[in-house]
């Protein structure tokens, strides 16, 4: 039998189903985004850990379901599954977007409060899932040994990641 041109085939054929019946995605990202200037506006544990908490919720209702959030006073990190209908851009967006207005609702500390413009994520394989949540969770002793610009610029090598030292 000659070839048949891909997508001229009969679609009744047993080796053609006329429809794929499911949409299935495993990819796992670690997102870090940092204060406007790196400005240490995240003192405050109690209001840092609710941010941390609620960036995880945010996730979850933009269909990408948050495995860990965590961070310092200048930056967070959030590891999840990321979602089949939403591009990393639009994640973020709305990521930064209602976390700064939730944290603009905590009181005069946070009235000028904003996130940078920019941001860092990387993907994570299933294997090295319980390494980035240990990385996250021990964002505090971390940074007693290492600035964020530090730690960015390890992440950006590891990743193969070009950039321009201005933004770090």
């Amino acid at each position: 039998m000659d070839a048949i041109p891909l997508g001229l085939a009969n679609d009744n054929t047993p080796d053609h189903p006329s429809h794929m019946p499911q949409s299935l995605s495993a990819v796992y990202i670690h997102l870090g985004f940092s204060t406007k200037d790196r400005r240490p506006l995240l003192r405050d544990k109690p209001t840092r850990d609710a941010l941390h908490s609620y960036l995880g919720g945010v996730s979850k209702q933009l269909d990408c379901p948050p495995i860990l959030a965590g961070g310092v006073e200048d930056h967070v990190h959030l590891l999840a599954r990321f979602g089949r209908t939403i591009t990393q851009a639009e994640w973020v967006k709305e990521l930064k977007r209602i976390s700064n207005l939730w944290l603009k609702e905590r009181g005069r500390d946070y009235a000028d409060f904003e996130w940078q413009g920019g941001y860092a994520d990387f993907g994570v394989s299933k294997s090295n899932l319980e390494q980035v949540k240990q990385y996250i969770a021990n964002q505090e002793e971390h940074h007693r040994k290492m600035s964020f610009q530090d730690e960015l610029r390890v992440l950006l090598r590891k990743h193969e990641i070009e950039w321009d030292e201005k933004y770090v």
